[in-house]
């Protein structure tokens, strides 16, 4: 553990693997730094080429994962919103349960 860190660094030092994870005591503070390295568009600002980013809800007696980004629902039943992210964030609830020594003990 270490920190404070001023965060206009932080997250460019856990983006250098200088850092496993990054605890953001407020939602903007930790958002905002995800969806500048995790979001990108086409020129002109037109169109979404990236969304991705993973919130974990640390200290809760469940595992809690979601996206970083709003649920398209302008988008919804169109099929015009992308999945990935929501795949990504079931993709790291699964990798935290694998480690957990409950889950460990019953695959044996």
């Amino acid at each position: 553990m270490d920190g404070p860190v001023p965060p206009d660094t932080v997250f460019a030092k856990l983006r250098g693997k200088l850092y496993d994870a990054v605890v953001a005591m407020y939602h903007d503070q930790g958002h905002i730094a995800v969806k500048l390295v995790g979001f990108s568009m086409k020129a002109g600002g037109s169109e979404w080429t990236k969304m991705s980013g993973v919130n974990v809800t640390l200290g809760l007696p469940i595992i809690r994962t979601s996206v970083d980004h709003g649920v398209a629902f302008g988008k919804a039943g169109e099929g015009r919103a992308n999945p990935q992210s929501m795949v990504d964030a079931i993709k790291v609830a699964i990798k935290i349960a694998s480690k957990h020594p409950a889950v460990k003990s019953s695959d044996n």
